[in-house]
């Protein structure tokens, strides 16, 4: 009878994204491109995922070399919801970087390359949580120092997720300069399937959730952010239509299994080229991902369904204008 009541609680309980004002029982997604900045390959796949298909958000790896030249395009299409991907760990071989607070002011983020360390449970072994936050408002003020004013922070790796104390470091920066942080506070249906997270966890983020929508903020329902999983087709196949075919499909399956709320759908696009394999082995999924993004397929699916499509921005002038 409990679990039944249980049950029952959390169909009938109002959605953040009815909160902010979007229509009840309303899928209303976020597509979201992550680690733009990181190469060229990263920038031109997230701007064409956007200008080109149904991607409707991104955020940047302030630490990473190609920042500059996606910072100057944001500033001719100042329209793009752009974020920041805070960044603690530098994970690939030959392709690395440091933390921006400095290394004599952050020297537990720092491996024995002077590079940022390749594993989350590397920066949990070696990073206090007031460098962790030295590091982060270092990232925004690189930021700011550009010209480039984030709608929202999000975390690289998911390290900012790592423990408790790193959590609370990156909802404090959140909430005190009034960014949006990417959080899933609601019914998270999605997260429980995919991270198994427990009664007492489930507890934690509806807490938290509570806690950034009394602080000014929106607030995620719920996120998907399995697309990294999904290497190609069991065929072998690698051309570009047996790619984007396989990849479409998986998007439409997971936003089908995607519940009422307010939903920021993960990803990483790239466009091929002969340079990116030599940084990461991920060119197969991210190049898949691009291709999703522009097929025609996903976005009939899209409209056929009446999804909302928002963005950071919008969820935040949207909380802006409730008391």
């Amino acid at each position: 009878m409990l679990v039944y009541s249980v049950a029952i609680a959390q169909v009938s309980e109002q959605t953040y994204a009815e909160k902010l004002g979007y229509p009840k029982g309303k899928k209303v997604l976020i597509i979201h491109v992550d680690d733009v900045g990181m190469s060229y390959e990263s920038n031109q796949g997230a701007i064409r995922a956007i200008k080109e298909g149904v991607a409707n958000s991104l955020s940047v790896m302030m630490p990473c070399g190609w920042v500059p030249g996606f910072v100057h395009y944001l500033k001719e299409n100042p329209e793009l919801d752009a974020g920041l991907h805070l960044t603690l760990t530098s994970e690939w071989k030959d392709y690395r970087w440091g933390p921006l607070a400095g290394k004599n002011q952050v020297k537990g983020l720092v491996d024995s390359e002077g590079a940022m360390w390749r594993s989350v449970g590397d920066v949990v072994k070696n990073a206090s949580p007031d460098e962790v936050e030295k590091e982060i408002r270092a990232q925004l003020d690189r930021a700011r120092t550009m010209g480039f004013t984030p709608t929202h922070l999000d975390s690289h790796m998911g390290t900012l997720f790592a423990t408790p104390e790193f959590l609370q470091r990156y909802l404090k920066v959140g909430m005190e300069e009034k960014i949006p942080v990417m959080f899933p506070g609601g019914h998270n249906s999605v997260v429980q399937k995919q991270e198994k997270i427990i009664a007492d966890q489930l507890a934690m983020t509806k807490t938290v959730g509570k806690q950034l929508w009394d602080s000014g903020l929106p607030v995620l329902d719920d996120l998907e952010n399995s697309s990294y999983g999904w290497k190609g087709p069991e065929s072998g196949d690698k051309s570009e239509k047996a790619l984007q075919k396989y990849k479409t499909e998986k998007y439409i399956n997971a936003i089908k299994n995607i519940k009422p709320g307010l939903t920021m759908v993960i990803m990483h696009c790239t466009i091929h080229t002969e340079v990116f394999p030599h940084i990461s082995d991920s060119n197969i999924t991210r190049e898949g991902d691009f291709l999703a993004m522009i097929d025609p397929e996903l976005r009939s699916y899209i409209e056929k369904e009446g999804i909302i499509l928002t963005t950071w921005r919008e969820a935040m002038q949207r909380r802006a204008k409730i008391k």
